[in-house]
């Protein structure tokens, strides 16, 4: 893939927000306490992605289950879903981002939701029939590295952004590569991520001027691909699965939490907040 550096990946100050997180409860959340001695047990994630390789060593075995969403314009909302009986991937940038959640969470449930093809291209109603699949098949994290910046599409996105919080799945989404609007990143029930130079998995970062909230590694980074291969990519694509790994970690340890807890949580652990 192209070395392109995403938008959105500055500096994040820090002294605000470490006064800030020192005041009151939020001093009581720490890392240990957020997901100390959890491996995403009983946490399923799907990846709605170009699909996942399911016999990459990356992803340690863990695909549950795969679909893919097809464009029909004759199939209610315009997609057909189908069961597939093993995953693939057709370009290698759903695998990626598996392995990324898998090695930070790696007994969480991973299921792949195609949508992508092999020019990594799909049509915004497959985006939306995936989303829909996971918020009706019982998914507690979902990763979108993807967008879409038509605006045709925003309530769509909007609605099923507030479908999914409302059932209690947190949306982790990357942020466009470019300085433009996307959906749904920019929602503000979506956890919303951009890229950042440090390869450490559990250095991220707030940001304390969204819309865009949440810095994590992406950058030059070695990832999984495709024929159990790996590349050197860049992209805020590889800096979403980082969250959503450690939102599978949350939600394993306590499962009790929302969307807006848990986002709070984040706050709370973020390596600039922490002073850490």
């Amino acid at each position: 893939m192209p070395d392109t550096r995403p938008a959105w990946s500055s500096q994040f100050a820090a002294d605000a927000l470490t006064e800030l997180r020192a005041i009151g409860p939020l001093g009581e959340i720490t890392r240990e306490w957020a997901w100390g001695g959890s491996a995403g047990q009983g946490v399923r994630v799907a990846i709605i992605d170009s699909g996942i390789e399911p016999d990459h060593p990356a992803v340690g075995g863990m695909v549950r289950g795969s679909v893919l969403v097809e464009y029909d314009s004759r199939g209610p909302n315009q997609v057909r879903v189908i069961q597939e009986p093993s995953a693939r991937d057709l370009f290698g940038h759903g695998t990626a981002c598996a392995g990324i959640i898998h090695a930070l969470a790696p007994a969480a449930e991973l299921y792949s939701v195609r949508v992508l093809g092999r020019q990594l291209s799909g049509k915004a109603l497959q985006f939306a029939g995936g989303l829909r699949w996971a918020i009706e098949n019982g998914m507690h994290v979902v990763n979108l590295s993807l967008s879409t910046s038509k605006q045709d599409y925003f309530a769509l996105f909007h609605e099923l952004a507030d479908a999914a919080y409302f059932k209690n799945i947190v949306l982790v989404s990357a942020a466009n590569n470019l300085p433009a609007p996307s959906y749904p990143s920019l929602y503000s029930s979506v956890v919303s991520v951009a890229a950042h130079a440090s390869k450490d998995p559990f250095t991220y970062y707030y940001n304390p001027s969204p819309p865009v909230e949440f810095g994590a590694p992406g950058i030059d980074l070695t990832v999984a691909w495709l024929n159990r291969g790996t590349i050197v990519s860049t992209g805020n694509s590889f800096a979403a699965p980082h969250l959503a790994g450690l939102v599978a970690l949350i939600r394993s340890k306590h499962p009790e939490l929302t969307p807006f807890q848990i986002k709070t949580v984040l706050f709370a652990c973020a390596t600039n907040v922490t002073g850490g």
